[in-house]
């Protein structure tokens, strides 16, 4: 296999530019140990063992190498991986199609439980790279509806499972589909003798890499995960750090992006939150980390090749938005607190498809994090009442209270006293707060379906606003979730949109005179249709 043209440099790697433009919009900004001695070798066309566990960059490093190789004007299958689960031939697959983006490389998986028909229609409209399961490929095979007559490449993906699953008969009557003269990848967890065979057989003079895991030890801190799915994994986030006396926090996405999709998505909500990566000039960098240090942001979002090098003392939290793609790197994430003898908290928020991830890390780090539910609203409510009864006891042990004792006085005798302290509450918390979301302002009907206020804006059709502008607008200014926003109808000079009635106020005035599409929109209760 050798490298392409036009090449680039991506860390230490010199690889394809276009391959390097797709690493770079996926998020990634160096490559992982395992990437770094392997994708040299496969460049020079070298078979390799790699013994690694998922989740330390293995699939782009024999992804990438694939990409390079792969002819685009050709539409036979030249680069076949072997996956013992259909999951991760889905993931394999995926992830590869990202990689090929920008040399157009063509991925399919195969893999049973799915139409086998709508497989063969992928087949015959021509793929580079074939990711698949043992059992189906040998189907594709006694039905000649796959060639690898012209495979280059071949990468058995984990083949210890594949051995405890008994697929070792079913790999052989592969690679022996494969011409002889093919570069082979093997890459396992562990290296039983019957695949150190499979080795031996099949593959030539391969050079060995290994990436140990073996001496993780990870920090005497309270480690904890709550499960959430992808598209609440913000509102997930919230909720958390609304039930937690957070000091200073770090927070971790796998890329760039997604820290500055994360960041915009918490100072919409009202979080003081700011991005460090790779992207920021030094005085930027400079500038977030004075803002940090000194308490003027709360929650600091980081890739992890940003944070490295990081020494902040009374970092509470560190939470892993994103499971990380290494558990070495779960390990440096989570030493950034409970330093210096101080307690520290580390969270991750788990999605399904994290769950084998997060064993991972567990296993090599020995260690089990525990399982918190998700805090409920009844649960944030309590720990903004025991927030507001600290702030009491604070004014209670400081004293000072002559002033307003004076004129407390002239209630206690019409009303009772804790009337009058509640209410003085109430109204501290309205002046702090802006009282909106204490406080759901009747606008009477307003044309709305139950729970829902109508509202009016002045803009229209002719500003060529589309519904997604405002749902984006509403929920980015007044920092609701999308889905408080109800019907939206817009005509030629306004609209009308309905909100849940708990966030009308807020809506009115967080909108109110602000720019949408370049116009300045009015917002207003809208009138009751007869």
């Amino acid at each position: 296999m050798t490298a392409l043209k036009e090449t680039v440099n991506f860390g230490e790697l010199n690889i394809n530019r276009r391959v390097a433009q797709a690493l770079t919009d996926m998020g990634f900004e160096e490559p992982t140990p395992i990437q770094q001695q392997t994708v040299p070798l496969l460049q020079e066309g070298r078979d390799v063992i790699g013994q690694a566990q998922t989740g330390t960059g293995k699939t782009a490093a024999f992804g990438i190498p694939i990409v390079e190789m792969a002819n685009t004007r050709h539409g036979g299958v030249q680069a076949l991986i072997v996956t013992p689960t259909r999951e991760l031939a889905i993931q394999v697959a995926e992830e590869i199609s990202r990689i090929g983006k920008y040399r157009r490389v063509r991925t399919l998986p195969i893999y049973g439980g799915q139409s086998i028909d709508r497989q063969i229609r992928g087949l015959r409209q021509g793929v580079q790279v074939v990711i698949g399961t043992p059992g189906r490929l040998l189907d594709h095979l006694s039905r000649k509806t796959l060639s690898l007559d012209n495979v280059k490449v071949v990468v058995l993906d984990e083949a210890d499972e594949m051995l405890d699953m008994g697929f070792i008969d079913d790999i052989e009557s592969i690679l022996q589909a494969t011409p002889e003269r093919r570069q082979t990848l093997l890459f396992s967890a562990t290296m039983p003798e019957e695949i150190r065979r499979l080795a031996r057989k099949y593959l030539h003079s391969p050079e060995f890499i290994t990436v140990s895991k073996q001496n993780l030890t990870v920090p005497l801190i309270e480690q904890v995960y709550y499960e959430t799915r992808e598209p609440n994994k913000l509102e997930s986030l919230c909720r958390i750090l609304d039930s937690m006396t957070v000091s200073l926090a770090i927070i971790f996405c796998r890329t760039k992006r997604g820290v500055d999709e994360l960041v915009a998505g918490l100072q919409a909500r009202g979080y003081p939150a700011a991005a460090l990566h790779g992207d920021l000039s030094q005085y930027q960098r400079n500038y977030v980390m004075r803002q940090f240090r000194t308490g003027q942001i709360d929650y600091l979002v980081a890739t992890d090749v940003a944070a490295r090098g990081l020494d902040i003392e009374n970092v509470s939290h560190v939470i892993n938005y994103d499971v990380p793609q290494d558990p070495e790197f779960y390990v440096h994430r989570i030493g950034r607190t409970g330093r210096a003898g101080k307690s520290g908290m580390a969270v991750t928020l788990v999605s399904p498809r994290d769950y084998r991830q997060l064993r991972l890390i567990e296993d090599l780090t020995k260690t089990r994090i525990r399982r918190e539910k998700l805090p409920s609203q009844a649960d944030i409510h309590e720990r903004q009442k025991e927030g507001i009864r600290e702030k009491l006891l604070q004014m209670l042990e400081e004293g000072k209270l002559a002033y307003y004792r004076n004129i407390v006085d002239s209630f206690v005798d019409e009303y009772d006293p804790m009337d009058v302290a509640a209410a003085a509450l109430k109204l501290s918390l309205d002046l702090d707060e802006g009282g909106d979301d204490l406080i759901v302002e009747s606008f009477g009907n307003t044309g709305a379906r139950p729970g829902m206020t109508r509202l009016f804006m002045t803009i229209g059709r002719k500003d060529n606003v589309s519904t997604a502008d405002l749902v984006r607008s509403i929920a980015e200014e007044a920092g609701i979730s999308e889905s408080s926003i109800g019907n939206i109808n817009i005509y030629e000079k306004f609209a009308f949109v309905e909100v849940n009635e708990e966030w009308a106020s807020r809506v009115i005035n967080c909108l109110h005179h602000r720019t949408i599409r370049g116009r300045r929109v009015s917002v207003e209760p809208a009138r009751g249709r007869n």
